[in-house]
């Protein structure tokens, strides 16, 4: 009975033990074949542990790997909320709060939005930042900046970054005037604005501003001794420059400052704005864009200034400066057709000093437009608005400008630049006439009229002279008379359109030029006849030389104006436009007659001297050269041989041969009425005895006729009696 309860207890023993045995055998044998990171399922399975891949799928061979699982980059990302980026680890992920935010805890790892209270860091005032002494620290939203102190600005040439910032203490240019330029008012101004910066504070930036424009009132009020572009400039540029500073220390928005003279500061100081921003007063205002204000950087506080002044003093300085037509020149000559010798200019609106934070102005980004208020002005004759801006020079002094700025409103009163300075609206008046030469003109045509109408008279009064020639000095009289007088009266273009008045002038001129040059081709056919022939008879009837000294200009102006009747009228002048070739309907009949006249001139010279010598070898030779001097003369201008300097005047900026030209062709009439009249006996006889005549007195002609017979014999053989010369 005992053993089989012992047997019994034995098979127990074996059953309860059989469980145990197999889980750990099956476990063995597990480890020696899954992959890393996986559990045992079975002798013939495992499985990826949480956080691995493939995780719910059984590892079957030995063979497959489980990978991490990068929570990260899965859409369960978010689960760290705002301002905190998710860091996987192997199996597992854990979130930070981003640089600059920290948990209320302290902590630095979190698992779930749920833990998440990232806040920002003031790293200004725990002491966390990394600004420069000089520099002020300021916290901002998950960062923080390092701005200039008050009344400080950035060091030139050092890094700007928000974080690793160095400044320096404003710097203010220096107000003593220039080298060589004296001047008591300007230096008592200068120690007077010197005193003001030494004592500047940050704080009273407006009362700075407004005490400097008082003080540039007084000296603007009495200029004294600083009218010199010199220092005009260096007033302009040390304004620009201080108040730029200044403007740096005001707070944040909009200031305007209207002095008691009237002179008035308008500035706007803005941190961030991509927008239009319009800057201005009652006198002028403009119009730009922020980022142009601002330029590559804004100032070391983080805000950008951009401001406008404008004067009525400063025209005192700059209203007698000159202008820099630069490129203009060119333009405006082809314009005008003639060259602009000087520019006349009156300053129409108060001049306005522009300034920003943006230093490097020379070519702006984008155009400033500016608005100007001033009384309007009727334009005149070669005048013209313009949008100039105040020029330095490289020897200190300044001059007005126009390139990059242009007129953008029909009345003047908006204008556009690609840069800046100090601007005005204008009006230039140009003066393309040389006034020497005008007036030579003018005086010249006068006197020529004068004798003009002397000897139309005589040629028609003085019977003793009449003769085939005389008609033709008559005739040639006639139409330089009437050219000239149409010449002063309606020569000049004072509209600058061209007009159908000032193409029907042109057209006049035209053929009353052409019709004395004509006559004078005649004279040149007479003289021909008369010295060369040696005979009468041989001219021309009166109709044929009426019908060649009018005719032929008429169909010439006809065919002329026909072909091309724009080609008569220029902008300046009541002429022929020469840039199409049609001055050449003139100039070609002009340079043929001179050729031929001139040819005939040097026959009559050369058959002048040999009958000289034929006649009376026994003259001396001084009268000789005398006589035959005042003949070549009279001869040159009858037949018109001294217009040919007007051929060579091709450069209208020749001024000597201008001048030469303008003094021989408006003096023709005066020299025709010397040779033909005043050198002639018989008109002389004549005039005598108007004179008598006219003061009651008998005319004698046997004492007008006595006294060197002789010589007048010997005179009278060279000349033929009717006509004189």
């Amino acid at each position: 009975m005992g053993g089989a309860r012992r047997h019994l207890a034995l098979v127990l023993c074996t059953l309860l033990s059989l469980p145990e045995a197999g889980p750990q055998e099956t476990k063995s044998s597990c480890h020696k074949w899954c992959p890393a990171n996986s559990e045992c399922v079975s002798i013939s399975t495992c499985r990826c542990k949480p956080g691995f891949t493939p995780s719910k799928m059984l590892i079957t061979d030995p063979t497959e790997t489980c990978e991490d699982i990068n929570e990260c980059l899965l859409p369960m990302a978010a689960i760290c909320g705002k301002y905190a980026t998710c860091e996987n680890t192997e199996g597992s992920y854990y979130c930070m709060c981003n640089p600059g935010y920290e948990l209320k805890s302290g902590a630095k790892k979190f698992t779930n939005q749920s833990e998440n209270t990232c806040q920002d860091v003031d790293e200004c005032s725990t002491r966390q930042h990394q600004c420069h002494s000089s520099t002020v620290c300021s916290n901002s939203a998950g960062s923080y900046k390092c701005h200039c102190r008050p009344g400080w600005e950035p060091v030139p040439g050092s890094s700007s970054g928000p974080k690793n910032t160095t400044c320096r203490e404003l710097l203010f240019p220096t107000w003593a005037p220039p080298m060589g330029v004296n001047s008591q008012s300007f230096s008592c101004f200068s120690v007077e604005v010197q005193n003001l910066l030494r004592d500047f504070n940050p704080d009273n930036a407006n009362t700075t501003i407004q005490k400097l424009i008082e003080a540039l009132d007084k000296l603007l009020e009495a200029p004294g001794d600083i009218e010199t572009h010199q220092l005009a400039t260096q007033l302009l540029l040390n304004l620009e420059q201080t108040l730029r500073t200044l403007a740096q220390s005001l707070p944040k928005g909009l200031f305007i400052y209207t002095s008691p003279s009237n002179t008035e500061l308008s500035l706007i100081k803005e941190q961030e704005n991509t927008g239009i921003t319009t800057v201005g007063h009652n006198q002028a205002s403009m119009e730009l864009n922020w980022t142009v204000a601002a330029g590559a950087k804004s100032s070391g506080n983080g805000y950008a200034v951009a401001g406008i002044l404008s004067s009525p003093n400063m025209q005192k300085l700059l209203a007698n400066a000159s202008l820099n037509l630069d490129k203009r020149q060119v333009a405006l000559e082809e314009f005008y057709d003639s060259p602009v010798r000087d520019v006349s200019l009156k300053l129409l609106s108060n001049v306005s000093s522009v300034f920003m934070t943006n230093t490097d102005t020379k070519k702006l980004a984008s155009n400033v437009t500016f608005t100007f208020s001033y009384s309007r002005e009727s334009i005149g004759p070669r005048q013209e608005l313009i949008c100039a801006f105040w020029q330095g020079q490289s020897n200190g002094s300044g001059r007005w400008a126009t390139e990059g700025c242009s007129i953008q409103s029909p009345n003047g009163t908006e204008c556009t630049c690609n840069h800046l300075s100090s601007f005005a609206i204008l009006m230039a008046h140009y003066h393309v006439q040389d006034p020497r030469l005008e007036l030579i003109t003018k005086v010249g045509l006068l006197l020529s009229l004068i004798c003009l109408l002397l000897c139309i008279l005589t040629f028609l009064l003085v019977r003793p002279i009449q003769s085939s020639r005389t008609t033709v000095h008559l005739h040639l009289c006639i139409c330089l008379f009437l050219g000239s007088v149409i010449f002063l009266v309606g020569i000049e273009n004072e509209g600058g359109e061209v007009s159908p008045r000032c193409r029907l002038v042109a057209a006049l001129l035209h053929y009353c030029f052409l019709a004395a040059f004509c006559w004078m081709s005649l004279e040149g056919l007479e003289l021909y006849f008369l010295v060369v022939r040696v005979f009468q008879g041989q001219g021309l009837s009166t109709r044929w030389r009426c019908l060649i000294g009018y005719g032929t200009p008429l169909l010439i102006v006809a065919i002329s104006a026909a072909s091309n009747i724009q080609g008569y009228g220029r902008p300046t002048y009541c002429w022929l436009d020469h840039r199409s070739g049609f001055l050449w309907s003139f100039v070609g009949p002009l340079a043929f007659i001179i050729l031929c006249n001139a040819i005939i001139f040097v026959i009559t010279v050369w058959k002048l001297t040999k009958k000289f010598s034929d006649i009376n070898p026994d003259m001396k030779k001084l009268k000789k050269v005398r006589v035959l001097t005042i003949t070549a003369i009279a001869q040159l201008f009858v037949l018109g041989c001294t217009w040919v300097f007007g051929l060579f005047l091709f450069n209208p900026h020749s001024t000597w041969l201008s001048y030469i030209f303008t003094l021989l062709t408006c003096l023709q009439g005066f020299f025709l009425y010397l040779m033909l009249c005043l050198l002639n006996k018989k008109v002389r006889e004549e005039y005598r005895k108007w004179a008598c005549m006219v003061a009651g007195n008998k005319y004698s002609e046997f004492n007008s006729s006595t006294g060197t017979g002789t010589s007048q014999n010997q005179t009278r053989v060279l000349r033929p009696p009717e006509s004189g010369m």
